[in-house]
């Protein structure tokens, strides 16, 4: 039997009690504080998370109640989620870079009783919208710095952290959380993820404790991963996938977390931890390969030329197995590795590192494939919040680039006339809260309709498009803009394409550079500029994005050629409505924003 199959039948409160019992001591965490990483056994962890539990329920939570997380990563986030379902309450997390219109929404959506903010900054954006929160009774701030300034009736509203923890070690009632443990059921919600509104208001998900423990099997085995995982946590918490692995496995399986001081000094936190396991959205792989090009292009003519040899030794083997190498491979590798890819690996942290994640949003198979000739064992995973997180990804020992693998344990899946992917296991969400005709919509027989459409290649799942995002060209052409966008954002040099094309006589785009790669590469050709639009209005960017363009659509079929561009004056921003918190471009938003410069291509 395999290390997952022998997971508990427990939520996951219970189970980090049972963590307890087997490894007390044991490191579950580190919080790196003022450069010096601060230790977490599990039995602290627990202590904790109990104290903050009951301090919240002495502050009048209900049992049941939704309390909300606004914060970055950090230790005080999985003790107030494990401290909150300690209690039987669900935790609702918030994106930090959320503004206050849109906190005031999820907030009061989610009938949130008790709202845990990191700093000032968020808790400033729920006192901006009191007015229309009447279900809030208390604020929870885990920094301290700033509170003096508040109002003295806001102030009355506002409890730290370290209060709370220690109101509840003080309450004495460890009893309450034994007996909310002993009728805590797998079918409870435990936790509420809000969508990231591409096409509207955020829903909210809400995942059970079944849902949690039943996804939780197929990622340990699909991944290989063990109790000796390490991981460092600093993608949103209220996103699912970092939930997967800051939260669901390392308390099922006893493996170890790592926060960092800040989403700003990841890289340099992924040097210190060199974890065994990482996650990166598409958007942390480009910039990564990004900042490999710059390096490379900063870089002497003979270290250039090293790399390129090296390159040009090994791009077969970014799918072939490593059992599978030939002698001469092997040497090939070898010298690679210790004349060039070691020290790109140290560059970027992931030297160590034994598996490594993409996920949440379609990635350019050239980004892929990069990653996998340095010998970054990067593999493409498929997952929504409707499914509790990963769903499929490829085996390490067979990497087919370009698909999203095949489905993990308990999962099953089916493809309908119309190409969309469905779904079906334990789990499955529960529904969404108070949306019941969406819920209705999305699990029919039980079967979740994922909304994407793919193909099945020997055994293998690709991501064709959103079935919404399918577009017909005025000659009847299907498109895929998915497939366009992504092979034009391989080059280092485009960070967004948004394609036009729906109801139009060819393909045009709206194209955002990347300021930091294109920036540099203006700097070594001596090209003034002083700002983001300067750049882009330089004549001579605009050749090298038509060039990046015209070999993006040598590898594309003709009838999905970008014929015209557009190229934005200002970065695609959240506050303006024009991506998500989780950076997913909102297209209606920008076709409407942009409509008079898409009608300027087709004059």
């Amino acid at each position: 039997m395999t290390q997952a199959a022998k997971l508990p039948e427990l939520t996951l409160p219970q189970m980090l009690r049972e963590r307890v019992r087997l490894d007390g001591e044991r490191v579950a965490i580190r919080q790196k504080d003022f450069g010096i990483w601060k230790p977490v056994s599990w039995a602290s962890y627990y202590q904790r998370a109990c104290h903050f539990g009951l301090g919240l329920r002495a502050m009048g939570l209900s049992e049941g109640g939704h309390v909300g997380v606004i914060s970055e990563n950090r230790v005080e986030w999985v003790l107030a989620q494990m401290g909150v379902g300690l209690v039987g309450a669900v935790t609702v997390g918030v994106y930090p870079t959320s503004p206050s219109s849109e906190v005031a929404y999820v907030v009061g959506h989610a009938d949130i009783e008790i709202m845990i903010c990191e700093d000032q900054e968020q808790t400033d954006k729920l006192l901006a919208a009191l007015d229309q929160l009447p279900r809030l009774r208390k604020i929870v701030v885990m920094e301290t710095k700033g509170l003096r300034s508040f109002a003295p009736q806001a102030r009355e509203l506002i409890a730290t952290f370290a209060e709370v923890e220690q109101a509840g070690a003080a309450s004495g009632q460890q009893a309450l959380v034994d007996a909310v443990l002993a009728r805590q059921t797998l079918d409870d919600i435990g936790l509420m993820i809000y969508t990231s509104g591409s096409t509207g208001k955020p829903k909210g998900a809400m995942i059970s404790y079944r849902n949690i423990r039943s996804v939780v099997p197929g990622i340990v085995d699909r991944l290989a991963l063990s109790r000796d995982t390490s991981h460092l946590s600093y993608l949103p918490l209220c996103h699912v996938a970092e939930q997967m692995l800051t939260s669901f496995v390392p308390v099922y399986l006893g493996s170890q977390v790592n926060f960092g001081e800040s989403i700003r000094t990841v890289q340099e936190d992924l040097r210190e931890v060199a974890p065994s396991m990482f996650l990166g959205v598409p958007r942390i792989w480009e910039k990564m390969h990004a900042a490999i090009s710059i390096q490379l292009q900063e870089t002497g003519g003979l270290r250039r030329a090293l790399f390129q040899r090296a390159w040009n030794a090994c791009q077969g083997l970014a799918e072939k197995p490593r059992a599978a190498w030939t002698v001469g491979e092997r040497l090939a590798w070898f010298v690679s590795y210790w004349s060039v890819f070691r020290a790109l690996q140290n560059f970027l942290g992931l030297r160590r590192v034994q598996v490594a994640l993409t996920g949440a949003a379609p990635i350019p198979p050239d980004v892929v494939r990069f990653f996998r000739v340095l010998g970054v064992p990067l593999v493409e995973v498929y997952g929504l919040t409707e499914s509790s997180g990963m769903v499929t990804g490829h085996r390490l020992d067979h990497v087919v680039i370009g698909t999203v693998g095949t489905p993990i344990l308990g999962v099953e899946h089916r493809i309908a006339d119309n190409g969309e992917l469905l779904l079906r296991g334990d789990m499955i969400f529960a529904g969404y809260y108070k949306n019941p005709e969406a819920t209705t919509s999305s699990i029919r027989d039980g079967w979740l309709y994922t909304g994407d459409v793919v193909v099945e290649e020997g055994g293998q799942l690709r991501i064709v498009d959103r079935l919404k995002d399918i577009m017909i060209t005025a000659g009847g052409k299907n498109l895929t803009p998915s497939e366009i966008e992504n092979t034009m954002k391989g080059s280092p040099y485009i960070k967004e394409c948004i394609i036009v094309a729906d109801g139009r006589k060819f393909v045009g785009a709206l194209l955002q550079i990347d300021y930091e790669t294109v920036g540099k590469w203006a700097e070594a050709r001596r090209i003034p500029f002083t700002h983001f639009r300067s750049l882009v209005e330089h004549a001579d960017v605009r050749e090298l994005i038509a060039a990046e363009i015209a070999r993006g659509n040598g590898r594309l079929a003709q009838v999905s050629h970008i014929r015209k561009f557009h190229l934005l004056v200002k970065e695609l921003d959240h506050d303006d409505g024009e991506v998500t918190a989780t950076m997913k471009v909102r297209r209606s938003s920008i076709y409407k924003t942009y409509a008079a410069e898409i009608e300027a291509l087709y004059r």
